[in-house]
């Protein structure tokens, strides 16, 4: 081989180097982190996708947990990571947009530090009340506070989507609604069920079980839409309350420089997952919704949400714990 041409041949290893490491990708193990403990919600999102992404690209996705602060620890966490597809990330709505109003420097910008590739899920919250009260519709509630203001109160943890859900409802009516404020979700369900508390607003599966047992009536939930497993409860909007809309809701992300064909070939892999017949009726049957799926849409949804959350807690004033 002449100088040319070995001149030449070390060129076209050198520009076709990195597109074949993209190319090859995973060819290792890849971990996907979720920034809360084993055993909830959200890990339960993160490990199915893990699954279906496992069968779809034949290399191991793992899961990894990284629990505290709200999801920001693992969060802040992932976004030092190299940004080579390796490291994946489960957004959601509590570390992803509501930490934003709350905290002005949580260790990772949510539109500039991620690639936000595919919804996962998203799944309205309830409001719920003790049998013991009057309450019969959200409208006859809506009309006791009122009349009554400040004369009603509800429970809440710090932050989480159900105490979100209270402060725009009260922002958009402009209700005066007393909160009591919890450590944990557990004692708040508990004391709601012995009527200590008279009502909160709680994610829709976890409502579910007592609603059809007849230990809480559940009178709106926070979609735009209906929920299939409460067919007969109204949507807040519905109710009188034009634009409401306040979701749980999940996704997955990779860090803002990962190459391009690795975060075309996950999202090609996740439209396939997330539309197959087996995930949908798996989510349905827990009252989540599997959103339209789209990296273009997820991220606008993401702005969004950072925008509305912000707002909302910039409103009512609230701050860190």
């Amino acid at each position: 081989m002449n100088r040319r041409s070995l001149l030449g041949a070390f060129a076209a290893l050198f520009v076709a180097g990195p597109a074949s490491a993209e190319d090859a990708w995973p060819n290792k193990p890849v971990k996907i982190i979720v920034p809360f403990p084993a055993g909830g919600t959200s890990d339960a999102m993160g490990r199915m996708v893990a699954d279906g992404l496992s069968r779809e690209f034949g290399q191991q996705f793992i899961v990894e947990n990284i629990g505290g602060a709200g999801g920001q620890i693992g969060t802040a966490r992932a976004v030092k990571m190299p940004a080579d597809g390796y490291t994946l990330v489960l957004t959601g709505v509590g570390q992803n947009a509501v930490m934003h109003g709350l905290n002005p420097n949580p260790g990772y910008d949510s539109m500039r530090d991620f690639i936000h590739i595919s919804q996962i899920h998203s799944g309205p919250n309830v409001l719920v009340v003790h049998p013991g009260t009057p309450f019969k519709t959200f409208n006859e509630l809506i009309d006791y506070v009122r009349a009554n203001p400040g004369k009603l109160n509800y429970g809440y943890t710090h932050a989480a989507s159900g105490h979100m859900a209270m402060e725009l409802l009260k922002q958009s009516g402009r209700l005066f609604i007393v909160g009591i404020p919890y450590r944990g979700g557990g004692p708040m369900l508990q004391d709601l069920l012995g009527g200590q508390i008279p009502m909160m607003f709680i994610n829709q599966d976890a409502a579910l079980p007592h609603v059809k047992a007849g230990k809480l009536r559940a009178l709106a939930v926070t979609s735009k839409e209906r929920n299939p497993l409460y067919p007969d409860v109204p949507t807040v909007e519905e109710s009188g309350f034009k634009g409401y809309q306040a979701l749980s809701w999940s996704g997955l992300s990779a860090l803002k420089s990962t190459p391009q064909p690795i975060v075309d070939k996950l999202e090609a892999a996740m439209k396939k997952i997330m539309s197959s017949p087996e995930i949908k009726q798996r989510m349905e049957s827990v009252g989540f919704i599997v959103p339209p799926q789209g990296s273009k849409a997820y991220t606008e949804f993401v702005k969004k949400e950072i925008d509305l959350w912000t707002r909302v807690i910039k409103t009512a004033n609230i701050r860190p714990e």
